[in-house]
C-alpha cells in the first residue's frame, strides 16, 4: 500500500502502517476532560499506573525496519512510530482504552464553543539536552506540522480545523489553539491519536536518528536503518523513577516469520507489531504471553451507490444480509476483535450505539430484497489487492451460498492505488471493492473523509444531507450525551442506507516473554510505553 504522506491517500491497513489520523473529525472527550472542557492531571503523575517496578535489565524487541527515513514529521509505519514513541513525547498520551492522557500537557481548557483551546505544560520539563519544553517549541512543533513544506503525514489530520498561524505561545507555559471551526474533540488531535504531534525543540532539522532530542523516558544511543535502535534510560526523565528498565534494543527482521522465531527462541523479549493470525496459537499453547485490546482498524466493502447494480439500495442491504459475519472475525479475523454492523462507530468508541440490531446472516432476506429490487440474479466484480484476498475470497465464498456471484478482480497495490486520485483510480472508482483503514481514535476520522457528501476518499459516492448535518453536529457536540445522540443518528443512517459494508473491527495483539518481563501491553494502534515495563 502506499504511504499517505506521499500520496495523498489515508493511513490504510498495513503490517508496517498502523495507526491513522488522516481526515477530520473526533469523538467524545473522555474520562481526561470534564464537561467544562479542563482535563486536571490526576495525582500529578501521567504515567503512573500503580507499584513501582523492578528496575534494571534491556527489553530486546523486535520488528520490521522502517520502510523510510524515522522522522516524526513525516513517519507514518508503526517501527518507526515506536523508535520516535520511547525518545519523544506528545502534549497528551493515547492509552490502550483510547482515553486522554495528560503527559507534556498538564490540563487544557476550551472556549467560544470549542473553538479555542488553552493547554498548559508540565512545569519543570526539559528536553535531553536540558533545554526546557516551554511553549515555544510546542509552537514550532505544530508550525512544522501545518507547514506544506514539511510534507507532514499529519497535514490531513488538521485540514478544515487548524491553520497556519493558529498556534500561539502565550506565555513559557501556556499554548492557545485558535481554531478555523468550533471543533470539540480537538484534544485528539495535538495527543499520540495524530503520531506525528511529539513535541521537538524549534532548531529540528530533520536528522532524528543522528540527533534524537527528545523528552521521553529514552535516550537513542545507536541507529541503523538494516540491523535496529538501541536506547539507554534518560535519567532526566520527568516522571520520578521512570523508566524502570536500564534499556532497550530493537531488532530488525526482514519478514514476520523470522521475527516471531526470534521470540520464540528467546533472542527477543517481545514484537513492537504482531500478527494475530501468527502469534495467538502460540499464547494458546503457552509458549508466549499475549496481550489483546480491542480496536478501531477495518477492512470496508465499498459499493458504488452512483451505479448499477448498488443504486438500489435494497441491493446493498441484500449484500449485507448475505454475510456471516462471526465466520468473517474467526477466520480472517483471527477471532480478535469485534462484529461490526455497517456503520462507523466502532464498539470501542464510548460514543458506539446500542440500540441497533445486530445485522445477521438472513438468506431468505437477501432473496426477498433483490426481487424487490428487480434484480433476481446479482453479480459483480470486486476488486481489491493482495492483502485482501482471503477476505474477497471469503466474501465471494458467502455471497455465492446466498445465489450472489462475485467475480474477483485482484490487482497489484500499486495499482490498486495508483491512476488519477479525482477520476480513476481503483480504489475510489470500481463498483465494488475492499480497503483495509487503519485503526482511528474516533470515529470522525473514518465518517468524514469516507462517507460525508463529496468526501475526499467517498468511494462509494454516497451523499446524504441528514448525515452531513449529523456529522457536523458531532464536531460541534460539547456534551457526552449529545455526541452520543449524534453518533447513534450516523449510526443508524448508515446501517440502513448499506454504501459500506463493514463486517467485524481488528483487534490489536502484542507478544512477549511474560516469563521474564511485566507491564508490556496491547494498544490499538501498536503504539508503544516502555515506561512502566520491568522484569520480574
Amino acid at each position: 500500500m502506499v504511504s499517505p504522506s506521499h500520496q495523498g491517500l489515508p493511513e490504510l491497513t498495513r503490517r508496517g502502517l498502523l495507526a491513522g489520523v488522516g481526515g477530520t473529525g473526533l469523538l467524545a472527550l473522555l474520562a481526561a476532560c470534564n464537561a467544562a472542557g479542563s482535563a486536571p492531571d490526576p495525582a500529578g503523575s501521567a504515567a503512573s499506573t500503580g507499584g513501582a517496578g523492578r528496575r534494571g535489565g534491556t527489553l530486546r524487541a523486535g520488528s520490521p525496519p522502517p520502510p523510510t527515513a524515522v522522522d516524526p514529521v513525516t513517519m507514518y509505519d508503526g517501527s518507526a512510530i515506536a523508535i520516535v514513541q520511547l525518545v519523544a513525547e506528545y502534549l497528551i498520551w493515547l492509552d490502550r482504552d483510547f482515553k486522554l492522557v495528560p503527559r507534556l500537557a498538564q490540563s487544557w481548557t476550551s472556549a467560544q464553543d470549542g473553538k479555542q483551546w488553552t493547554f498548559k505544560l508540565r512545569p519543570g520539563v526539559t528536553f535531553s539536552d536540558g533545554t526546557p519544553v516551554d511553549a515555544a517549541a510546542v509552537k514550532a512543533s505544530f508550525d512544522r506540522l501545518l507547514d506544506p513544506k514539511s510534507k507532514s503525514a499529519a497535514l490531513s489530520a488538521f485540514e478544515t480545523i487548524l491553520s497556519p498561524g493558529g498556534v500561539a505561545a502565550t506565555d513559557g507555559a501556556t499554548v492557545t489553539f485558535t481554531l478555523d471551526r468550533p471543533f470539540s474533540d480537538f484534544p485528539y488531535l495535538v495527543s499520540a491519536g495524530n503520531y506525528n504531534a511529539v513535541i521537538l525543540k524549534p532548531d529540528y532539522a530533520g536528522d532524528f536518528t543522528k540527533n534524537a532530542i527528545g523528552s521521553g523516558p529514552f535516550l537513542l544511543k545507536s541507529y541503523d536503518s538494516a540491523t535496529g535502535a538501541s536506547f539507554v534510560r534518560n535519567e532526566k526523565y520527568w516522571d520520578s523513577g521512570k523508566p524502570y528498565l536500564d534499556g532497550v534494543e530493537i531488532k530488525f527482521y526482514a519478514d514476520d516469520q523470522a521475527d516471531l522465531l526470534a521470540l520464540q527462541s528467546g533472542d527477543i523479549d517481545a514484537q513492537i507489531l504482531s500478527r494475530p493470525a501468527l502469534v495467538e496459537p502460540l499464547g494458546a499453547a503457552g509458549a508466549v504471553t499475549v496481550d489483546t485490546v480491542k480496536g478501531t482498524g477495518v477492512t470496508v466493502l465499498t459499493l458504488r451507490v452512483d451505479q448499477a447494480p448498488f443504486d438500489r439500495k435494497e441491493v446493498r442491504q441484500a449484500v449485507a444480509y448475505a454475510l456471516a459475519r462471526p465466520d468473517i472475525l474467526q477466520s480472517i479475523g483471527t477471532g480478535v476483535g469485534d462484529l461490526g454492523n455497517d456503520h462507523l462507530i466502532a464498539p470501542l468508541f464510548p460514543a458506539a450505539p446500542a440500540d441497533i440490531a445486530q445485522r445477521a446472516q438472513d438468506k431468505q432476506k437477501v432473496a426477498q430484497l433483490l426481487q424487490a429490487a428487480g434484480v433476481p440474479r446479482l453479480s459483480f466484480t470486486l476488486t481489491f489487492d493482495p492483502p485482501s484476498k482471503d477476505y474477497a475470497v471469503t466474501i465471494q465464498s458467502q455471497l455465492k451460498q446466498a445465489g450472489i456471484t462475485v467475480k474477483l478482480d485482484q490487482r497489484s497495490s500499486n495499482d490498486f492505488y495508483g491512476g488519477d486520485q479525482a477520476k480513476d483510480t481503483p480504489w475510489l472508482f470500481t463498483s465494488a471493492n475492499l480497503v483495509g483503514w487503519a485503526g482511528r481514535p474516533v470515529p470522525s476520522q473514518f465518517i468524514i473523509p469516507m462517507v460525508k457528501s463529496h468526501a475526499v476518499w467517498n468511494g462509494s459516492k454516497y451523499a446524504n444531507p441528514a448525515l452531513d448535518k449529523a456529522a457536523d453536529a458531532y464536531d460541534r457536540a460539547t456534551t457526552d450525551a449529545d455526541r452520543k445522540a449524534q453518533a447513534e443518528t450516523i449510526a443508524q443512517i448508515l446501517h440502513d442506507d448499506v454504501p459500506i459494508v463493514i463486517t467485524y473491527w481488528a483487534g490489536a495483539v502484542r507478544a512477549y516473554n511474560g516469563k521474564k518481563f511485566t507491564g508490556i501491553q496491547a494498544h490499538p494502534s501498536s503504539y508503544v510505553d516502555f515506561s512502566t515495563v520491568s522484569q520480574k
